[in-house]
Parts: structure tokens; C-alpha cells; sequence
């Protein structure tokens, strides 16, 4: 590493990693339990969902998809970080591409030496994607539930599997073509590991640096960096207004229920059981989704306005990857037969024993 580049380092670090050793380690410790939350999580997630009959259905499809994209940021994302992280403990050097941006290891410029790929330029876009991804899947699940809740006889007409699964296929595509807009459609922009974040972040390509020189982006830059909290903020809401109208609905059929006789309770123009038990499931997706966003989104609004934010930079984007191995515990803690699926797959043992006496 060079002086200028230990120099910029030491200026742009975030607390938890220019603190002592201990703090370091302790950091990796969490990055590696978080990789090995989010693999296994999403692991059983798809195992469930793919290997059981009850759960192939677009709901079904539709989770199985948000679990393939977090699991891509455990699988990814997150060793990155680690081995980077562990690079600089262990050797305290870390690898060259620590130091310069994607466009500074594509050739040279200036000064700068090309140090060959960059594994930002596939990581970046990666978790930028996989978010998209997230962010798009729940919209989708919201509106599917809200279908089944509003609309419960038009159900199976509307929400069909093939529908469901173009929709998928749509999903992926667009959000990483939105993925790799940035550093196609301007040269302003490239791929780096962010000191501050300790992840693969668009920066600026001029100069190698994390940030723009006095503090701002480019015109052109921002503005197609801003496409980013646009598109996901556009989709966020309109997944929380959503939820609301179909939370709201559910509510006022409770409240029904209690004054109706129990034979036009169960009337098939109203949503059944399951439907309203997984409305309530995507509602807590979408809550638990928009909370661990919303900091992200700040903070990229704010720094193309100028403002680096830097210990925030590190706890917004860890608290956005987080959420990639939180899904599981809510699907196990709200879907009984989920749960009960998971905990086969994981203790097939206990459940063979338990079987006889059953």
C-alpha cells in the first residue's frame, strides 16, 4: 500500500475499522457470522419452497426469488468484504484494487499503475442488483397479496404461475440492467471498495477517488446516480400504500367477522385464512425491508449532494446487507408450515424419532 494511499485511509475510515485491532477482529467475526446467517437461511428458504408441493405456487415463486438474491450477497457480496478485511489484518497490506477504483485498474491514469481486474466491477453491480431485485420481488408479493385479499375470486385467473414467473424474469433483468447504468452510460462514474462502507460502491473515476473534488458529483454523475433512490423509493411506496389498503381490509373483515354468522363468514367472496395470515407476512417483509433501506437511501441522496457521512456510509449499507438473512426468521416465525418444514430439513432426526408416536 502507499503512503497516499495509506493517507486517504486514514482520512476516510470509518470508526469500527481505524479502531484497534480488537474492533477489527471483532468486525470480521460479524461479517463472517452474517455470511453464514445469510447462506444457511436462504439455503433452507429455497430448500423449503423448491422441495415442497404446498409452497409451488407464485407466492412460492416469488420468495424463492428473493432468497436467490440474498443469498448471491452472502455468496458474494459479504467474502469480499471479509477477505479484503482479513488481507489488511493479516498481511497489512491488502490487495491493490483496495486502493484504486475499476476505471484506475483498467489502464493507466496519470500516475496511477494498472493493477489489472477490479472485483468491484462484478460486485458493485452485484449488490446494487440483488437490492433492486429485493425491493422489486416485494412490490410484486405485495400486489399479489393484495390480488387475494381485495379481489379473492379473481385470484386464480389473475395470478397465474406463468404471469408470475415472466414477472420474475423481469425483475432480474431489469434491476441489473439499472444495475450497470451508472458506469455504462457515464465515464464520470466507476466501481471501488469504499473505505468508509467497506464494500464495492460507486464512485467517481476521475482521480480514483471516493469522492468528487470539492465534495460534489458531477452534474451528470448525480443525476444518474439518483436513479437509484427514485426507482427504489418509487417501488417502496407504492408497496407501503399497498400493504396499508390490504392491511386495512383485512382489519375491517375481522371486525365483520365477529357480527356475521359463521356460514357467511365463510362466503368465497372473502379472502380465507391463509391469504390474510400471508398478507400479514409480506406486510412484515415490507416493514422490515423499507427500515433496513430507508438509511441507504439517505445516505446516497446526501452524498451526491456532497456530504460523505462516513461512519454512517458503514452502518446503512451493513444494515441494508443484514437484511438479507432476515427473511427466513420471519417466514419461520409468522408460517407455521414453514417453520415445521425448515425444522425438518435441519433435524431430520428428531423428527423420525417423534414419528413413530404420532
Amino acid at each position: 500500500m502507499s503512503e497516499a494511499a495509506a493517507a486517504l485511509d486514514a482520512a476516510h475510515c470509518a470508526a469500527c475499522c481505524c479502531a484497534p485491532t480488537s474492533s477489527k477482529i471483532l468486525m470480521v467475526v460479524f461479517l463472517v457470522l452474517l455470511t453464514l446467517a445469510i447462506l444457511l437461511g436462504n439455503l433452507v428458504t429455497l430448500a423449503v419452497v423448491l422441495g415442497t408441493k404446498h409452497f409451488h405456487t407464485p407466492q412460492g415463486y416469488l420468495k424463492a426469488s428473493l432468497a436467490a438474491a440474498d443469498l448471491a450477497v452472502g455468496a458474494l457480496v459479504v467474502p469480499l468484504t471479509v477477505y479484503a478485511e482479513v488481507s489488511l489484518m493479516v498481511r497489512d497490506a491488502a490487495p491493490d484494487w483496495v486502493w484504486h477504483n475499476s476505471q484506475a485498474t483498467a489502464g493507466t491514469t496519470g500516475t496511477t499503475r494498472a493493477t489489472g481486474f477490479h472485483p468491484c466491477t462484478v460486485i458493485g453491480p452485484v449488490f446494487a442488483g440483488c437490492t433492486l431485485v429485493s425491493i422489486s420481488t416485494i412490490f410484486l408479493l405485495t400486489v399479489e397479496r393484495s390480488i387475494a385479499v381485495l379481489r379473492p375470486l379473481h385470484k386464480e385467473s389473475v395470478i397465474t404461475r406463468r404471469r408470475t414467473t415472466v414477472l420474475i424474469a423481469s425483475s432480474w433483468v431489469g434491476s441489473f440492467l439499472l444495475a450497470v447504468c451508472p458506469v455504462v452510460f457515464s465515464d464520470e462514474i466507476a466501481l471501488e471498495y469504499n473505505s468508509c462502507s467497506r464494500m464495492c460502491n460507486y464512485a467517481l473515476g476521475s482521480g480514483g477517488g471516493a469522492t468528487a473534488v470539492g465534495g460534489e458529483f458531477p452534474s451528470r454523475a448525480w443525476k444518474i446516480l439518483l436513479l437509484f433512490p427514485a426507482f427504489d423509493f418509487t417501488l417502496l411506496g407504492g408497496t407501503v400504500v399497498i400493504n396499508v389498503i390490504s392491511l386495512s381490509t383485512i382489519r375491517r373483515y375481522s371486525k365483520r367477522r365477529k357480527h356475521l354468522a359463521e356460514s357467511e363468514c365463510q362466503s368465497a367472496s372473502k379472502p380465507t385464512f391463509s391469504d390474510i395470515k400471508a398478507a400479514k407476512i409480506i406486510g412484515t417483509l415490507t416493514l422490515v425491508f423499507t427500515v433496513s433501506f430507508t438509511p441507504i437511501a439517505v445516505f446516497v441522496v446526501g452524498n451526491v449532494l456532497g456530504n460523505e457521512w462516513c461512519n454512517f456510509s458503514f452502518f446503512s449499507f451493513w444494515i441494508l446487507a443484514s437484511n438479507s438473512g432476515l427473511n427466513v426468521i420471519i417466514y419461520s416465525v409468522r408460517d407455521h408450515k414453514f417453520r415445521m418444514r425448515a425444522q425438518k430439513l435441519l433435524f431430520p432426526c428428531s423428527f423420525s424419532k417423534s414419528a413413530p408416536n404420532t
